[in-house]
């Protein structure tokens, strides 16, 4: 595939490719945009299919990289890393020194972060040989790990939206159905009971299930029923694309708020969610608390400074909700076109001194 051509080319700054024979690294770095500043996202390893379905996923990641950075306000631009590779037969010590040199051909445009298939053992193999990495524990630095700053955010923007659409400032005796029960989902489940809300759960990991039932006095669901079950809250935070035309005509909540990535199948299923009178927040806004997270090692922000920060995701959710009333549009438009305007403001020149 030509890269110009691409459905997903969205005028990135720069795609680069990397083939090393020694290694049997084959990689793909994009950069989307560096107006906020140098692009950040995490790597992925994946057996694609095809060279351009490595391709595709790069440049629909880096992308929206750009996007979840710039609505978070971060002074970091988009991109993304994909390493053609199964993670668990093809990582060697070699072939991720390959990859650091190839991320410090980019002379620090990039800075690479964990994503599917790269784990926190693999981040300090990686770390030798580039310093453009972050987002995993290193000594004299604030912690890696993204789970407890996602799980606040998404409490915090949770709660913005019920107030939106539902009036109240608590989540006491609201039925909230939570998909996943992972870092993010376990983690936004405890701080939703403390608060009084009533739980329901569904997790492919029964142990999980178990968990919250026995200590959050939770009601289990099974994985096929808790995206339509009677509840006032849908919270998705596992698989992606779990909002479309099948579930839509089907869901009982009035508001759908969680940490999962992806969660419209496609970009109109925002306006079917509009047309049911169903408040969405758009994931990458709701769920930015992991890549505050990484920009705080990157800048070196306090912890104090990354709590301010993801709960102000609920501030940046109630004006995205405001514009979208008062302009009858989808959320997720309206986050594009927020996300947008601030890139937009990013690449103007600034002002001489006078």
């Amino acid at each position: 595939m030509n890269v110009f051509e691409s459905p997903d080319f969205d005028h990135h700054e720069a795609v680069a490719f990397f083939d090393d024979k020694k290694t049997g690294l084959r990689a793909i770095i994009a950069i989307h945009s560096t107006a906020m500043g140098p692009a950040c996202g995490g790597t992925r390893m994946y057996p694609y299919a095809t060279p351009d379905a490595a391709l595709t996923d790069a440049l629909r990641l880096s992308r929206g990289m750009s996007y979840k950075n710039a609505i978070a306000d971060l002074p970091l631009g988009g991109g993304k890393a994909v390493i053609i590779g199964n993670p668990a037969a093809d990582k060697s010590d070699a072939k991720f020194a390959a990859f650091a040199d190839a991320v410090n051909s980019l002379g620090g445009r990039y800075i690479t972060a964990m994503d599917v298939g790269i784990l926190p053992p693999d981040m300090p193999v990686i770390a030798r040989g580039t310093k453009f990495i972050a987002g995993y524990d290193q000594p004299g630095k604030a912690g890696g790990d993204s789970g407890p700053a996602t799980a606040l955010g998404v409490f915090a923007g949770l709660k913005a939206a019920v107030k939106h659409r539902l009036g109240t400032d608590t989540t006491r005796d609201l039925r909230v159905a939570i998909q996943g029960l992972g870092k993010v989902g376990m983690g936004l489940a405890k701080r939703l009971h403390a608060e009084g809300a009533r739980l329901i759960v569904a997790d492919t990991n029964m142990a999980a299930v178990r968990e919250a039932v026995e200590t959050l006095h939770a009601t289990a669901a099974t994985p096929d029923q808790i995206v339509t079950v009677e509840c006032d809250v849908l919270s998705p935070n596992a698989l992606g694309a779990i909002l479309n035309d099948q579930t839509i005509p089907r869901l009982h909540a009035r508001v759908v708020a969680g940490g999962a990535n992806n969660q419209l199948a496609r970009d109109h299923h925002g306006a079917m969610l509009r047309d049911r009178d169903i408040l969405y927040a758009p994931d990458y806004v709701i769920n930015g608390g992991g890549i505050i997270r990484v920009a705080a090692q990157i800048e070196n922000w306090s912890d104090a400074e990354v709590e301010r920060r993801v709960l102000g995701i609920a501030d940046t959710l109630s004006a995205i909700f405001a514009r979208a009333a008062r302009d009858g549009e989808p959320t997720n438009h309206i986050a594009d076109r927020m996300a947008e305007e601030r890139i937009a403001q990013g690449r103007k020149p600034a002002k001489a001194a006078e």
